[in-house]
Parts: structure tokens; sequence; C-alpha cells
């Protein structure tokens, strides 16, 4: 299997060649091209995975996997203008935030994970996605996406709207910026508080703003 992505940061494509027998999975609807002969099977994700991200985060309940049998390439986009980044899996396990899976390839697990109260105050989410296992996930972001590199003992503060993905491991806490009159008319509200050592995609631009300057001249 080979993969790029490409017409980053702002529009991006990921074109995945395959051979014969190999497979790639990705969310519903992200699909933009098929080249060769490929059968496209579609999954639940497991009936309580399923239902929980459903429910919680209100994503689709189905996966898509398209499988080569013979020499192929699907090409994937995100519902939303902005990068692909790809997490290499050895083993180990990463949060996402919801709308940023995209696909995967190899051993992966794609699940939810339990971010218990923290998710409802800062975005009114009960879960994130869980991916683990050994292979490749992609995540796409609004935005471009940076990666930060937090040293041991270093903290750093992220918007919680700025979040894209970290290994499950961080240790984190929910927070606010400033004080509470810089919470309430300040325009800065919760946020994710990482100790180092970390590693954390975040994005360049947040969907609320933009949501909310849609709004002004929906309103007109």
């Amino acid at each position: 299997m080979e993969w790029t992505v490409e017409k980053g940061p702002a529009f991006s494509v990921l074109k995945v060649r395959l051979s014969p027998g190999e497979a790639v999975t990705a969310e519903p609807g992200a699909m933009m091209l098929i080249r060769g002969d490929v059968s496209v099977e579609t999954k639940s994700r497991g009936i309580l995975k399923g239902i929980l991200r459903s429910l919680a985060a209100g994503e689709s309940f189905f996966l898509n996997t398209y499988r080569a049998n013979g020499p192929a390439e699907v090409w994937f986009v995100p519902p939303m203008p902005g990068d692909i980044a790809a997490i290499e899996l050895k083993g180990d396990e990463w949060v996402i935030q919801d709308m940023s899976y995209l696909a995967h390839a190899g051993d992966v697990d794609v699940s939810v994970a339990w971010r218990g109260f923290k998710g409802l105050v800062t975005e009114g989410e009960l879960v994130w996605v869980k991916a683990s296992g050994r292979g490749t996930v992609w995540v796409n972001s609004y935005g471009a996406i940076d990666k930060v590199r937090v040293a041991p003992g270093e903290r750093v503060v992220i918007d919680n709207f700025h979040f894209v993905a970290m290994p499950s491991n961080v240790n984190y806490k929910i927070t606010k910026v400033g004080g509470l009159k810089t919470f309430l008319f300040g325009g800065e509200g919760i946020a994710l508080e990482v100790w180092g050592p970390a590693e954390v995609l975040v994005q360049t631009r947040m969907l609320p703003g933009f949501a909310r300057i849609l709004a002004r001249f929906m309103r007109r």
C-alpha cells in the first residue's frame, strides 16, 4: 500500500494505492474516486460502539471498507476544508476529536473513548474516537494541522476546539483561560491543559467561530 496527501493544507485529498487484497476503511461519504476493481463493504462499528458514537456524538453508525481485487486506487476527502495527517500506530492508542477521523488501514480497531463530563463541558459531547492497534490512521482538520511537542515537565494550554488528536496516555485536564472576566467576555473559554512529555495534533481554525460568522449573514 502506498498513499499521498495532495492539495493541502486547504483542500487536501488522500490518495491510497492498493495492491490486490489490500483494504482501506473510511467514514461514509469520504470516497471521492475509485480507479480499478474495488469491492466496497459497509459494516457497523459493532453494536455497542456504533450506538454509543451515534447517540453521544451524532456520527455515523457505519464504516466503509474498500478492498482491491487488482491494482487499484481510492481517493478520500474530508467534509471540511483543511488538512489531512497520518498517525502511525505501533501497538499504541490515540484519541481523536470525533469529526477528525477520516480513514484507517491495517490491524486497527476504531471505537469510542469515554470522555465523561470533561467532554460534556468542553464540547457537549461525551466521547472521542479511539484508534488502537497497528497500522495507519488518517485524520482531517478544519484549517491546517500542526504538531505540538510538549517537553517533559512543560505545560501547554490548547483551546478545546483546536484539538485534533493525541495519544490516550497523555496527562491532561480541563481548564479555563484567564480569570472569570476573560472567560465570560474575552472570547477565550474552556481549554485542555496538557503536561509533557506529549505530542498533540491541533488545527489552525475552529468551526464554532466560522459558524457564528455564517449565522450573522443567514439572519439577514
